[in-house]
């Protein structure tokens, strides 16, 4: 027993030293060496302080601020501790019945705007957490945003603009706008 026992227990606790110590801390050190932001949580700060991250929604629904991605995120919108999508499929009559009501919601909100709704206005993402928007989804809101505001249009477009980000290098993705730094942005303009 105790040829079988001691070996096990040293492989146990080395492993443990590798897998459980050492493992964790080359990864962690590496991160915030090579990648300082991302490992520090994407952190957007205002005067020193965190208001938010450039990776999590935030809930926005004034008239006077560019509206995010839908959350299903429970017991709130964009809550980062309960990440995960509604799973209702496409013939779901709920599902249905949601993207209707954020419809709704949009007219309601601007009701001269006839344009088609942008897709990711009314449908969540798979995480419930989707910082960004489509630039067709940005451009959409620019109308309530100024109204709502007193601003004019063509300064808001131009701002929207400049807060698109192209697909990653140039190659990966769509072109997207992070709403919590086009919202901070819009703050600036006071």
């Amino acid at each position: 027993m105790k040829q079988i026992l001691r070996p096990a227990l040293v492989l146990f606790f080395v492993l443990t030293l590798m897998t459980g110590i050492a493992y964790p801390l080359l990864v962690t050190g590496a991160a915030r060496l090579l990648f300082p932001a991302q490992a520090a949580g994407s952190l957007i700060l205002r005067d020193g302080m965190p208001i938010g991250s450039s990776l999590i929604g935030q809930n926005f629904s004034e008239a006077g601020y560019f509206w995010g991605r839908p959350s299903t995120t429970s017991p709130m919108p964009d809550n980062a501790a309960n990440s995960g999508g509604s799973n209702l499929g496409p013939l779901n009559p709920a599902l249905a019945d949601a993207v209707k009501a954020r419809m709704d919601a949009l007219r309601d909100a601007d009701p001269g705007n006839m344009a088609p709704v942008p897709v990711d206005l009314v449908t969540t993402s798979a995480s419930g957490l989707d910082p960004h928007i489509s630039p067709a989804a940005a451009f959409y809101q620019v109308a309530r945003v100024a109204r709502a505001r007193g601003r004019p249009i063509k300064e808001l477009e131009t701002l929207v603009q400049q807060q698109v980000q192209g697909p990653l290098w140039g190659l990966l993705g769509e072109p997207r706008v992070n709403v919590l730094r086009l919202n901070l942005a819009l703050d600036a303009l006071r």
